[in-house]
C-alpha cells in the first residue's frame, strides 16, 4: 500500500492561505516541497491547481472537483478523493498538496503529515485541519530561523499514524 503524505505550510492558527494565495514566502519550504514531490502523484483541488502557474514538472497531477465538464491540460481530473487514491496506487508515496477541504477528506487516509509550521498568524481564509496528538506523534523536528531570504521562522515538522 502507498504511503500517503500531507505537505503543507501552515502558520500558528493552521492558516494555510488567503485569496487562493499563500500569504508568506519562504524559499527553503518551495525547495523543500520540490525536492519531497518531484516524481510522485500529487493529489489537490482546483483552486489549488487553479493557484499554479502551470502544471509542477516531473509530477502526476490529479485534481479533485465537483465541476463535472472540467478538463485541465496536463492533470487527471476525478470527483471523488477516493477515486484519486486509487489511481495514485501505483505511487509507493503520493502527496495530497491542498487545499483546505482537500486536507479535511485526506486526514483520515493519510500515513505521514509533512508540515512547515510558519511562526506567525495571518489572515487567512483557508486552514490546515487540527493535527490530533492521540493519532499523530511528531517523528522529527527542524526549526530555521527567520533570515534575509525568510521573512518569518519556520519549522519543518514530521508527523507519522500513531500505531
Amino acid at each position: 500500500m502507498p504511503e500517503v503524505t500531507l505537505i503543507a505550510a501552515a502558520a500558528e492558527n493552521n492558516e494555510l492561505g488567503k485569496d487562493k494565495d499563500l500569504v508568506w514566502h519562504l524559499p527553503d519550504d518551495f525547495k523543500r516541497f520540490k525536492q519531497l514531490t518531484t516524481g510522485h502523484h500529487i493529489i489537490m483541488g482546483r483552486k489549488t491547481f487553479e493557484s499554479f502557474p502551470q502544471p509542477l514538472p516531473n509530477r502526476t497531477h490529479i485534481i479533485i472537483t465537483r465541476q463535472k465538464d472540467y478538463e485541465p491540460d496536463g492533470a487527471i481530473v476525478v470527483h471523488s478523493l477516493e477515486k484519486a487514491l486509487q489511481i495514485a496506487q501505483v505511487d509507493p508515496q503520493p502527496f495530497v498538496i491542498g487545499g483546505g477541504e482537500i486536507y479535511k477528506l485526506s486526514m483520515e487516509k493519510a500515513d505521514k503529515i509533512e508540515l512547515t509550521r510558519v511562526h506567525g498568524t495571518f489572515e487567512a481564509d483557508t486552514y490546515f485541519p487540527e493535527i490530533d496528538p492521540d493519532k499523530w506523534r511528531l517523528v522529527s523536528s527542524e526549526f530555521h530561523e527567520k533570515d534575509e531570504r525568510h521573512a518569518y521562522a519556520f519549522t519543518y515538522l514530521t508527523y507519522e499514524r500513531a500505531k
